[in-house]
């Protein structure tokens, strides 16, 4: 699910700010960009987000920023020194300034930093920690908003399964009816073309094999059932695999009573179930 979570956090001279982002995606992939000299915290980062999340593509940025301490930035007087002889060399009417030392000190390797030498990423990863529990507490805000309105949207479609279903039971027990009718007014024509006679046992076997055939009775009882199963799924704790796994077995059943019933009204709402199951397999890609 998407979602979005920034924090900053502050202890002593140290300055963290973490932005969380979140998009659909049926794997877990994670991506993480981190200052300067904590890079060796990104197996730590990951693992964190692995305990959080199941789903989703993740972009974690965390930016780590450290108040300056007169140790950072030493003078290495020695390249200065060179830097000074060499002007000498190639000017030696040219007078060492203030101005021009201040020129000098901008040139290559005169001030070392060793501002990412002291780092500590070890002992500092408790304060990106605090930072990233903020984040992810307003991700997963964020992301419960969004389930919350899919859960309503999976539970309408099911209620739309339910409703065909019920259109589909009311209409299987006629479909015999309505195919004896037929045969019957078909033989009947027949025969007065023909001057033939027919049994009626043989009439009554024809359609009792044809509605043994088209008995759709086990495959609605099924696919209710799954049903139920899906409603109860989405009140447990990551039901994301459980509610693919039902979902395949409805559009199962609902194959088998399309191609079993032989009925137009009741292929029109199978088609209606296929759909809403599509909808419904669609959204749930993207379920913990």
């Amino acid at each position: 699910m998407t979602g979005f979570g920034e924090a900053h956090h502050q202890d002593g001279p140290l300055s963290v700010a973490v932005e969380v982002r979140s998009i659909n995606n049926r794997h877990l992939k994670v991506s993480t960009r981190i200052g300067e000299g904590y890079a060796a915290l990104e197996p730590e980062v990951e693992s964190y987000v692995r305990q959080k999340v199941r789903r989703g593509t993740l972009q974690i940025s965390i930016r780590v920023v450290r108040a300056h301490r007169p140790e950072d930035y030493q003078i290495n007087a020695a390249v200065l020194a060179s830097y000074v002889a060499q002007l000498g060399q190639a000017i030696p009417e040219a007078m060492i300034d203030g101005a021009t030392l201040g020129a000098l000190v901008t040139l290559p390797g005169v001030v070392e930093d060793n501002s990412t030498a002291a780092i500590d990423v070890e002992a500092e990863w408790p304060i990106v920690r605090h930072a990233l529990d903020a984040a992810f507490l307003r991700l997963g805000t964020m992301r419960e908003q969004e389930g919350r309105a899919m859960e309503a949207d999976l539970k309408a479609n099911c209620d739309a399964i339910a409703a065909a279903l019920d259109l589909i039971e009311r209409r299987a027990p006629l479909v015999g009816d309505s195919y004896r009718d037929r045969l019957t007014e078909r033989v009947r024509k027949l025969l007065s073309e023909q001057g033939v006679t027919v049994d009626p046992a043989d009439m009554i076997r024809e359609v009792s094999i044809f509605a043994d055939r088209a008995d759709i009775s086990e495959e609605t009882v099924r696919l209710r059932s799954h049903l139920d199963q899906f409603a109860a799924a989405l009140k447990e704790d990551s039901p994301g695999r459980k509610l693919e796994f039902v979902v395949q077995e409805m559009f199962r059943e609902a194959n088998t009573i399309g191609s079993k019933a032989n009925d137009v009204e009741i292929s029109r709402q199978v088609i209606e179930i296929k759909t809403a199951i599509e909808r419904i397999r669609e959204m749930i890609q993207n379920v913990e």
